[in-house]
């Protein structure tokens, strides 16, 4: 018998090396799913990751615009100055407090709206595409239009407040008082869609037969959202309600359109703090301290969310 005829067959059956073959698929497999996920991986460690470790590093230095000579390395200095800063901490009290009042009453209200729309009205169609007309519009947009709804001359809120008889109206913008709830309620409004959008979702998976075996129970409307509607959309609405927290308090466009922080820094959010510091002040590193610092208040508050959610024992 000759050596080609000794050579192991390569029929349909496949090589006698099969067995190897089969194990080195999972590999094979793996290294296609990178492949895959690549083109989506690349922009988000080069426009995300990338920055992020690039602004953590700037953090600990002397970084400034217009300077000459290179920037050093400075340790934690940046961090032990915005201890001691209190214009930074006031804005961060004025953060939390426009993070809340806008998170807050946006989902009590977009709750409502969600139970409306998911209720079998006529014309249900055309007020489901109204409600999501915040959501289409550009922040900038949203802050031009409400700047001249605030107008103190011409603004429509104060033509109305003079025609129903309630004074001349005032600078609602510019006024000390009145300047971040005329913004927390434009941050409302410009927010409630997705909100909206979300909870009428978890809504529409709600199966209708356990709200009709409550009410042959007996169960009234309360009852009935608290036992029935409330279990089902509860895991939507924690997360929607996390995620909208940490988009308030990272807000700029709406609120820099609307008072660029004034008046007297009473809008002034820790994201436009920073910003002035870096940009109008020319002080990099310590605005990339700023940063450090907000990331780590996020991390924390989604810490203790998925922590919540793993340790709850939250099936859904």
């Amino acid at each position: 018998m000759s050596l080609a005829n000794a050579a192991p067959r390569t029929g349909r059956h496949g090589p006698p090396g099969g067995a190897h073959r089969k194990g080195s698929a999972p590999g094979g497999r793996n290294a296609g799913a990178w492949f895959l996920v690549l083109p989506a991986l690349i922009p988000i460690l080069v426009l995300s990751v990338g920055p992020l470790l690039y602004g953590i590093a700037l953090a600990f230095t002397d970084a400034q615009s217009g300077r000459t000579r290179a920037t050093r390395w400075t340790g934690t200095l940046n961090f032990q100055d915005l201890l001691h800063d209190g214009l930074f901490w006031e804005s961060f009290r004025i953060g939390l407090v426009w993070a809340v009042g806008v998170t807050v009453p946006q989902f009590v209200l977009a709750l409502g709206l969600a139970l409306l729309l998911n209720e079998n009205l006529r014309m249900r169609w055309l007020a489901r595409a109204l409600a999501i007309i915040p959501w289409a519009m550009p922040e900038v947009i949203v802050g031009i239009m409400w700047r001249l709804v605030y107008h103190p001359d011409a603004g429509i809120l104060n033509e109305t407040l003079r025609d129903l008889g309630f004074g001349d109206g005032r600078d609602w913008l510019t006024g000390l008082a009145t300047a971040l709830p005329a913004v927390i309620v434009v941050g409302i409004w410009a927010g409630m869609p997705q909100t909206t959008v979300a909870l009428l979702a978890g809504l529409q998976n709600t199966p209708r037969d356990l709200h009709e075996a409550a009410a042959l129970d007996g169960a009234g409307a309360w009852r009935r959202f608290r036992t029935v509607t409330w279990p089902a959309i509860r895991p939507v609405a924690l997360s929607i309600t996390a995620l909208n927290f940490i988009w308030n308090f990272n807000s700029f466009a709406l609120v820099y359109v609307l008072t660029s922080g004034g008046p007297g820094g009473r809008t002034r959010l820790p994201m436009l703090f920073a910003y002035e510091e870096a940009f109008r002040y020319g002080q990099f590193g310590y605005a990339a301290a700023m940063g450090c610092v907000m990331v780590a208040v996020i991390s924390v508050i989604l810490a203790v969310y998925l922590a919540g959610r793993l340790g709850g024992g939250d099936e859904r």
